[in-house]
């Protein structure tokens, strides 16, 4: 039987940037150090540097300093990448991959410059920032939009987690790591790398509408959901003052134009679309087996095309059923009349005289 690479596109490029540019960055860092110590580091972003080196606001994501963080950034593209690239489409999968890319990057720079003209330490403008960990926030915040109350259990049913909960653990530890052991460039990353794919989702990206039965290509923009609200990322008990926060400065935003406000339709319309998509459910990232139905874009697509068209066959079942029970009502409301002596339908039809008005 012939073997087949079951991964999407454009997730095999980026399993191969990892390792292209992991390797290359540590080559450079130990190979050619003895001719300039800033050789690793035309990969990782440097602040004080970028500005000469533009490039390394892309290659610093994909340059990985360990074994560790290589396996780890490996597993959140491939497990994370197959199934977004394949509910999205390698086009929008590869939109949403360049901005969680580039702009957290662009802002933890800019953030470290911040703090080093303020505090004129020359360490903030030197500091290395690199890894994946902003893609890794920007994923579990796509999970928690197309299927929040999936449970994902480990350690055979010891450890259950529910996806919604994932991002607000994730800054939780990287917040905590970042304080107690100085690990400050993640945990910038990390906040950067969530607020940007939140925003870019919930006010942004253009999705299809899976709350009808249509196959054409309806677009909606933004996730106005209830399910995918700032506050619904926190545990229950500091919602209220999350959601507080967040509807100041959201109004600011609209009082300044800078963003357009959602009506009641659009979030009873986007509550629809969440409950569209939790009904897919979420598929065994872990089972990559060959030749399986549903294992790839096709025929995923494939899947939603019939149930579409059974919903609609059972519409124009029901409308034809209607019809002809109106039929039957109306021929037994015909012969009725017939049968009463009404009409007769054999009797010779009488001519009117002529010059006599009828």
């Amino acid at each position: 039987m012939q073997w087949r690479v079951n991964i999407p596109p454009l997730t095999r490029i980026l399993l191969a940037l990892l390792i292209v540019f992991s390797v290359s960055y540590q080559a450079l860092r130990y190979g050619l150090a003895h001719l300039d110590y800033t050789a690793g580091h035309y990969l990782a972003l440097i602040p004080q540097w970028a500005l000469f080196t533009p490039w390394v606001y892309f290659t610093a994501t994909y340059s990985e300093q360990n074994v560790v963080t290589i396996l780890i950034a490996g597993a959140t593209i491939l497990y994370g990448g197959k199934y977004l690239e394949r509910a999205w489409g390698s086009r929008e999968f590869g939109k949403f991959i360049l901005l969680v890319t580039l702009l957290p990057n662009f802002v933890a720079s800019l953030v470290y410059v911040l703090l080093f003209a303020i505090s004129q330490n020359d360490s903030l403008a030197l500091v290395v920032i690199q890894g994946s960990v902003a893609l890794q926030a920007a994923f579990l915040v796509a999970f928690k939009q197309l299927v929040p109350e999936h449970t994902v259990t480990l350690l055979k049913g010891a450890v259950k987690f529910r996806v919604k909960h994932f991002p607000s653990v994730f800054l939780a530890a990287n917040t905590l790591s970042g304080i107690v052991l100085g690990t400050d460039t993640a945990l910038v990353l990390a906040w950067v790398g969530f607020m940007t794919s939140w925003t870019y989702l919930r006010f942004y990206k253009r999705q299809p509408d899976l709350s009808t039965a249509a196959t054409g290509n309806n677009q909606l923009r933004g996730d106005a959901s209830e399910t995918f609200a700032f506050a619904s990322f926190w545990p229950d008990t500091i919602q209220p003052p999350v959601a507080a926060i967040a509807d100041g400065v959201y109004n600011a935003l609209v009082a300044v134009r800078l963003c357009t406000p959602f009506t009641a339709e659009d979030v009873e319309f986007g509550n629809e679309q969440a409950t569209a998509r939790g009904e897919g459910g979420l598929p065994n990232l872990l089972n990559h087996g060959v030749g399986k139905a549903g294992r790839n874009k096709q025929e995923d697509a494939e899947r939603r095309r019939a149930l579409a068209l059974k919903e609609l066959d059972q519409r124009l079942h029901a409308a034809s059923t209607n019809v002809a029970s109106a039929s039957r009502q109306q021929s037994s409301t015909q012969n009725s009349v017939v049968q009463s002596g009404t009409v007769d339908p054999t009797s010779p039809s009488v001519e009117t005289p002529a010059g006599t008005q009828a």
